[in-house]
């Protein structure tokens, strides 16, 4: 091979630009979500109005999101903690730890931004169904695993239904989230819930 051809075959050097700021990036998710409580809904919401309240041009916000949809998307993943990693040792243990991380994701400000969003679902679906599957199912996938290897194991019924389980765990939790900020659930609710549920569905 010539040295031409070598030359042309190498790889171009980064070009130099601004980095992307961490800092704009939360205030401008904070922002949103902070417009989302307030403005009961996403037709509240503008770039526009994202950006003053971030402190940002709208050029800044429009750079890191395309549009409004996807921006509240990010917003609202950003409001949930990572699930942890199942550790295998039995399906009640692996179901109280992740009940336990969904229980303490609970805020005030974290309800008001789901219920927000939902309530206005059937004018904003594709908003919807990228949230589902972005943040949402990632999440379910991790208690469907700790199911199935449960059905697997002969820990839980051979003809349970997963998904139903998945909702009434998932539900018992989430429903925390629409209740009042003064009102703490009990230490112990994701144990009970846990427990509850085990009774209909172990083997």
């Amino acid at each position: 091979m010539s040295q031409t051809e070598t030359r042309s075959r190498r790889p171009e050097p980064a070009r130099p630009g601004r980095p992307r700021s961490a800092r704009a990036d939360e205030a401008i998710l904070q922002a949103t979500l902070e417009l989302l409580a307030e403005e009961a809904g996403v037709a509240g919401i503008s770039m526009e109005a994202v950006a003053a309240r971030a402190g940002v041009g709208k050029s800044t916000v429009y750079r890191r999101w395309p549009n409004k949809e996807r921006l509240i998307v990010d917003a609202l993943a950003a409001l949930k903690r990572p699930l942890p990693d199942p550790a295998g040792g039995s399906v009640r243990d692996d179901l109280l730890a992740l009940a336990e991380a969904m229980c303490r994701e609970r805020s005030a400000k974290h309800g008001r931004c789901l219920w927000n969003v939902l309530g206005g679902a059937d004018k904003y679906p594709e908003l919807l169904a990228r949230y589902h599957r972005e943040v949402i199912e990632p999440r379910r996938e991790i208690i469907r695993r700790v199911l199935r290897r449960g059905v697997e194991t002969g820990e839980l019924r051979a003809d349970l239904d997963v998904e139903a389980a998945i909702e009434m765990l998932v539900g018992a939790m989430t429903l925390q989230s629409r209740a009042p900020a003064a009102t703490a659930p009990p230490e112990d609710l994701a144990e009970r819930v846990v427990d509850t549920l085990l009774r209909g569905i172990a083997a």
